[in-house]
C-alpha cells in the first residue's frame, strides 16, 4: 500500500484509541505483508498524538539527504514491500544512497532481516508467532492425517522478480544501466507448475488481475490434473492484501478451491520462497536477457526441465517445516 494511504489508516485508528501495537495488529490483520514496519507506525501514531494533521511530510530546507533521513526510509520501504526479495544493492543503486547505509536503514530503522530469500521482521510478535503455532499445527495434523492425498490435491502459488540482469559481483553491479524486469507468478504442485503468469515492469498485479488469474487457474488444472479438481483443490497461497482480498477469495471459492491458512511474513513456511525461487534465481544468477521475451523463455527452460520428483521433495518438506516451527513456538524456521 502507498505510504499516505497507510498513514491515513493508522490516523483512523489513533482517533478511535488504539495505541500503535494495536494498530499495526490490526493492520496486519487486513493488508498481510502490505502493512508498514511497527516502527512506522508507532512514528506517526505519535506524530498525530503530537497534533499532526497531514498525512505528508514536513518539508526539509537546507536538510542533506542522507541515508537515513525520513525520506529515505519510506522510500526504502516502499521498495522492500513491493518486492520482498529485492538485494541490498539493487536498493543502493535505485536510490543513489550507500550499500551500507541501505543495511543499515533496513536492520535498524525497519528491524528486518531476510529469512528464505525475503525481507521479513526480524523480530515477530507475540501474536504472529502464535498464528505460525496454531496454523502449523492444523496442516500439519491435516498432512499427516492423510499425506497422499494431501499431496494430491495440494496446489501453491507465489511471485517472483526476474531482472534482465543479475550481476555477480559488486563491480559488475556498478556497470548494469538495464533495470528491466518479470515478475513471474508460478502455480505448482507435486507433479509440476501448472501454470505462470508474467507481468511486467511498471504493471501490479491488483484483486481483479488475480481473480482472473485463478480462474485460468482452474481451467489449467482440469486441463493437466485429471481428477484434482474433483478431489478438492487446497490452495496455499501468499498473505499480500491482493491475496486476501475479498474479489480474490470470492474467485476462489467460486472455483472450488479451499484456501489454506499461510500466516504473515512467514517465506519460511511457503515452499515457493524456500525452495521453488531460491533454485531458480541461482540458475538464473549471473546472466543476462535482453528483454523480457528472453527473461520468459529462460524461466520457462528451467522448470521445464525439472522432473516431478523436483517438485514433490520441494512440498514434502512442508511437514518437516510445521513441525520446526511448532518445535520453537512459533519464531522462524530459519535463523
Amino acid at each position: 500500500m502507498e505510504a499516505v494511504e497507510a498513514r491515513a489508516v493508522i490516523k483512523y485508528l489513533h482517533k478511535k484509541g488504539m495505541t500503535p501495537k494495536e494498530i499495526h495488529e490490526d493492520m496486519m490483520k487486513t493488508f498481510g505483508d502490505d502493512c508498514p514496519s511497527y516502527s512506522t507506525v508507532k512514528k506517526w501514531a505519535a506524530s498525530f498524538k503530537r497534533g499532526k494533521e497531514s498525512f505528508r511530510d514536513e518539508p526539509r530546507s537546507g536538510r542533506p539527504k542522507t541515508g537515513t533521513s525520513d525520506d529515505q526510509v519510506e522510500a526504502i520501504h516502499r521498495m522492500v514491500v513491493k518486492d520482498r526479495r529485492v538485494t541490498v544493492r539493487h536498493v543502493a543503486k535505485s536510490l543513489g544512497i550507500s550499500f551500507g547505509s541501505v543495511h543499515r536503514v533496513l536492520t535498524d530503522n525497519l528491524g528486518m532481516s531476510k529469512v528464505s530469500a525475503r525481507w521479513v521482521p526480524r523480530m515477530l510478535s507475540a501474536l504472529q508467532k502464535l498464528n505460525r503455532l496454531e496454523m502449523s499445527r492444523a496442516l500439519l495434523a491435516r498432512f499427516q492425517s492423510d499425506p497422499d492425498n494431501f499431496l494430491k490435491r495440494f496446489v501453491t502459488q507465489d511471485e517472483t522478480w526476474i531482472h534482465h540482469v543479475d550481476p555477480e559481483s559488486k563491480q559488475q553491479s556498478k556497470q548494469v544501466s538495464s533495470v528491466g524486469k518479470v515478475m513471474a507468478s508460478v502455480f505448482w504442485d507435486s507433479e509440476g507448475v501448472i501454470m505462470i503468469d508474467y507481468l511486467q515492469r511498471g504493471k501490479t498485479i491488483n484483486a481483479e488481475h488475480y481473480a482472473a488469474k485463478l480462474r485460468q487457474l482452474k481451467a489449467a488444472i482440469e486441463e493437466k490434473r485429471s481428477g484434482k479438481l474433483e478431489a478438492g483443490v487446497l490452495l496455499l497461497q501468499g498473505s499480500a492484501a491482493v491475496h486476501t482480498a475479498q474479489v480474490s477469495v470470492a474467485a476462489a471459492n467460486e472455483c472450488g478451491f479451499e484456501l489454506l491458512p499461510h500466516p504473515s511474513y512467514s517465506p519460511d513456511l511457503a515452499p515457493s520462497d524456500f525452495y521453488l525461487f531460491p533454485k531458480l534465481t541461482s540458475h538464473l544468477h549471473g546472466k543476462r536477457f535482453d528483454g523480457d521475451d528472453a527473461v520468459i523463455n529462460a524461466v520457462e527452460a528451467y522448470l521445464g526441465a525439472q522432473d516431478a520428483s523436483f517438485f514433490h521433495q520441494g512440498i514434502a518438506m512442508l511437514e518437516q517445516r510445521w513441525t520446526k516451527c511448532i518445535e520453537v513456538r512459533g519464531d522462524y524456521v530459519e535463523k
